[in-house]
């Protein structure tokens, strides 16, 4: 007879702990679809994780330049993607060594990135027929 008596109180206990926890994982899932999709499609398009701090455009690409913490990435993508040609990236913090990368690509450049702290950073990128180099400058 305990048995019976605490058998619909149980299930009742059980399909409510299921119920929350399917809410939990409804809001949560929810909120990481509101806060992932501009750094995964950053990440996912370009290589460069964090938030974009400038475009910088020249004949033939644009130089594209992220902050994620202490750290700054660089990416040149084509103005005109679909042909392969050389494009390039070169980074450097002040004091430190410049990180440069290439490739023969139809699109993009690999990212260069480097860590730079509160420093002035410096920027060039090139597409086959045109390219860029900025000042230094803090982002």
């Amino acid at each position: 007879m305990g048995t019976g008596a605490s058998g619909p109180k149980d299930a009742r206990g059980t399909a409510s702990r299921r119920l929350a926890a399917v809410l939990v994982l409804l809001i949560v899932s929810g909120l990481l679809a509101v806060v992932a999709p501009g750094s995964a499609q950053a990440a996912s398009a370009t290589g460069c994780a964090g938030r974009k701090v400038r475009t910088l455009p020249f004949s033939t690409g644009i130089v594209q330049v992220f902050r994620d913490g202490g750290y700054v990435c660089a990416v040149t993508v084509q103005k005109h993607p679909g042909a392969r040609r050389l494009v390039s990236v070169s980074l450097q913090a002040r004091g430190l060594r410049a990180v440069s990368k290439s490739r023969r690509d139809s699109r993009s450049s690999p990212p260069a990135r480097v860590y730079a702290g509160h420093r002035y950073v410096r920027v060039t990128g090139a597409v086959t027929g045109g390219s860029y180099s900025s000042v230094w400058f803090q982002c």
